[in-house]
């Protein structure tokens, strides 16, 4: 058995402050099972929310019972030692027949070099001899969340009756807001499952150039009104023009304020941006009033009403797999902006937080 007698972890202790802290890994039980960290993720959007001191679980008490958020300490106070959720590693220690020694798997368990694991509480998804471990970051958590919502499309469309991804967008016209991981693969979903056409929405220029690197095509919301553009060239008929259904997927009102204007009239929004501020440039009161439109928010923490057991986690990371199997030559060469060594995940931290740095996808190797 391997001598791990303690695991290097990415720990944000306060607003602004990442460290590398040494634990000592607790000693492997009866029914579990240990990984060594292959490749971890980084999810800039969540992450740096707990850099910042912006993400409400640290200032507010989070009821799950009731579903909101209460005045009351914090639900996860600092320091935050459970930061990230796209890992990728190898099983090199069990107890459990259930995962044998040498499986590689994609989890959900924070930066750090090793974890000690329970199979019959945490995922672990194998992952297939054909697709590139290293894009396993996708597979656990965040694949999963895009799929979710191109779910959610197809259940706006049919119920509890969803038999495919493509339900939601095969033959539809689809507008993808933002060109972060989550949108740009959100936006290959689309593709994937046979929408019409699938244009993003970017102001970034590097961010649209990697868009149309993976053969999506971009608009520039900063120059000519997209809504117009797209309203102009995508007609049902007489006075039904636009989106039939938008991806939201970049967390600030202004986004929001623009997945509005493009939808046809009762067209929905499925939004799965993460707002950490107010909302003061969405006017309700415009389009979402005189167009009949819905906005729904599709999080991965579950999935539409009435499609479990059917459509779960598992069947998600499914459909992540059968994405990257198409998509992952492509998405390595074009979306993955950085591969660096865990002990520099503090620095990048800290300076993707203070905006001395932009990458899109960086994956911190173990």
């Amino acid at each position: 058995m391997p001598d791990q007698r303690s695991d290097k972890v990415v720990v944000v202790s306060a607003p602004g402050r990442v460290e590398l802290v040494e634990q000592e890994a607790p000693p492997l039980r009866d029914g579990m099972f240990r990984v060594q960290t292959l490749y971890s993720g980084v999810s800039a959007g969540t992450e740096l929310s707990y850099v910042k001191g912006t993400n409400p679980y640290l200032s507010v008490t989070w009821n799950p019972d009731l579903g909101l958020f209460q005045p009351g300490e914090g639900s996860t106070p600092y320091p935050v030692e459970r930061l990230g959720y796209m890992q990728v590693g190898r099983v090199v220690e069990s107890a459990t027949p259930a995962i044998g020694i040498g499986t590689v798997g994609a989890m959900t368990y924070g930066h750090r070099t090793g974890y000690l694991a329970d199979p019959v509480k945490e995922r672990f998804v194998p992952l297939p001899d054909d697709v590139d471990p290293l894009l396993g970051v996708y597979v656990a958590h965040m694949g999963p969340i895009c799929a979710n919502g191109v779910l959610h499309a197809a259940a706006d469309l049919h119920g509890t009756d969803v038999r495919s991804l493509g339900d939601g967008v095969r033959g539809r016209r689809v507008a993808v807001v933002g060109s972060g991981v989550v949108a740009l693969l959100t936006a290959l979903f689309a593709r994937r499952h046979g929408a019409a056409s699938v244009v993003v929405l970017d102001p970034t220029p590097q961010r649209r150039a990697v868009a149309e690197a993976l053969g999506l095509e971009t608009l520039d919301p900063e120059a000519d009104d997209p809504a117009v553009v797209l309203k102009t060239r995508w007609a049902h008929h007489a006075g039904d023009r636009g989106a039939d259904v938008v991806f939201q997927c970049r967390g600030q009102d202004w986004a929001l304020q623009l997945a509005m204007r493009l939808l046809r009239p009762q067209g929905t929004v499925v939004d799965l941006a993460f707002y950490q501020a107010g909302a003061e440039a969405v006017r309700f009161g415009e389009e979402f009033h005189h167009n009949g439109l819905s906005l729904r928010c599709a999080q991965i923490g579950r999935v539409p009403r009435g499609l479990t057991p059917t459509w779960d986690r598992e069947r998600l990371s499914a459909e992540t797999i059968d994405l990257l199997r198409a998509y992952g030559d492509q998405i390595r060469k074009h979306m993955v902006s950085a591969v660096m060594p865990l002990e520099e995940a503090p620095a990048l931290l800290t300076d993707l937080a203070q905006r001395r740095r932009q990458e899109l996808q960086v994956v911190l190797t173990a």
